[in-house]
């Protein structure tokens, strides 16, 4: 698609009115690749005391062991002042830390600086969240990145905004333009669903520099088109259901067992082959290794994310003692993965939107402006949440 303006097409932040800015963690170490480490970690800071204890936080304006929070939404984790907390880790959650990299976090309020608690309330089993992965308003679109990334997991990325789907749990309430799907499905001849609207969005979506604009169309056969592309990106961001799998003889395989400890990840294009040290992956195909998304190779920041050293002494140093299976199993199927999104991303896009939906057409069938209310939360009741120190909190 050639290059759009607001003027020719509405703006994702008109389409998907309520965005919440990205979850702060303030400190690296709640979070890890693996949950082993994070109960390890949380022990550790409890048996710790006085001035060690302090250190080991990393205290911020926003957090210290002082401070009082309420439980997360849906969470179970204490509310006592961390200084004098007792008892078991929270049960660490996946969460998307970083484009394509599901790490673990540990689900406790008092850890994380700005931890959203909106969004929370709303993630179950069928929420997707739209995250702004690319480059600020009035940058230049990076070519090689998407602008829209998709998970079912909580993201705590730090990048753009966040885009819940729903704005309720159980996929209420869609967070869209109000009257915008029946517009399109009177347009388009055929009815359609809030996860169209998404795929669509995911596929077609443009940096312009007023913010991250999105073309529609009138043209059924298009927006078909455009929708089964939207669709199959949403999967494999989301990798439910059935797992991606490429044809036998382009399927990653560990060529060399991969060390206990890698030092250094190295990437040899000639040899499509991802090198940890001795060990051996292949094929990787190039369209793999160079797939960016927020102005980063994917691939090597997600190995790094495993194989850098921490710094001693501190709370992140906790870590697997070797490189766990899993970590093999999650990495074969990230490669496989970016190599899918790679190739989609170089299939030819429609010199044209055909039959645009306009902006000003949206004005005149009264969809935008949306109202200032659907800029907002809803107001989710559906649990009692605690308060700072055990009191009911209310909503």
């Amino acid at each position: 698609m050639p290059c759009v303006t607001p003027d020719d097409a509405p703006l994702l932040a008109d389409l998907m009115p309520w965005s919440v800015a990205p979850p702060r963690l303030g400190r690296g170490w709640p979070a890890a690749p693996d949950a082993a480490s994070l109960r390890a970690r949380w022990d550790a800071l409890l048996k710790a005391e006085g001035a060690e204890r302090e250190a080991l936080f990393l205290p911020t304006r926003s957090r210290t062991q002082h401070t009082a929070v309420g439980q997360l939404p849906g969470r179970d984790g204490g509310t006592e002042k961390l200084v004098r907390a007792t008892g078991p880790c929270p049960e660490p959650v996946r969460v998307l830390y970083a484009p394509f990299d599901e790490q673990w976090l540990i689900p406790d309020q008092r850890l994380i600086d700005a931890a959203r608690p909106e969004l929370w309330r709303v993630a179950d089993a069928r929420q997707v969240f739209v995250v702004e992965a690319g480059p600020a308003r009035g940058a230049a679109q990076d070519p090689a990145g998407p602008p829209l990334l998709a998970t079912s997991l909580l993201p705590v990325l730090r990048t753009g905004r966040v885009r819940p789907l729903y704005r309720r749990p159980g996929a209420a309430e869609p967070n869209l333009a109000p009257g915008l799907t029946g517009h399109l499905a009177a347009r388009l001849g055929h009815d359609t669903s809030p996860l169209d609207v998404l795929a669509w969005t995911l596929a077609a979506s443009r940096a312009t520099p007023a913010g991250l604009a999105v073309p529609l169309t009138g043209d059924a056969e298009v927006w078909a088109r455009g929708v089964e592309t939207g669709r199959r990106m949403l999967w494999l961001s989301r990798r439910d259901g059935e797992r991606p799998r490429l044809p036998g003889g382009r399927r990653p395989y560990v060529r060399a067992p991969l060390p206990s400890r890698p030092r250094a990840v190295r990437y040899d294009r000639d040899e499509e082959t991802l090198l940890f040290d001795e060990g051996r992956i292949s094929p990787v195909p190039p369209g793999a290794w160079d797939f960016e998304a927020g102005g980063v190779r994917v691939l090597e920041a997600w190995c790094a994310a495993r194989t850098e050293p921490a710094e001693p002494g501190t709370l992140a140093a906790i870590r697997p003692a070797g490189w766990p299976q899993a970590w093999t199993s999650e990495l074969l199927e990230l490669i496989t993965v970016l190599t899918l999104m790679a190739e989609l991303r170089a299939q030819p896009a429609e010199p044209a939107v055909p039959d645009p939906v306009t902006p000003a057409e949206l004005r005149a069938a009264g969809v935008l402006p949306v109202p200032s209310s659907a800029r907002r939360p809803a107001s989710v009741l559906d649990s009692h949440e605690e308060g700072p120190e055990g009191q009911l909190a209310l909503i």
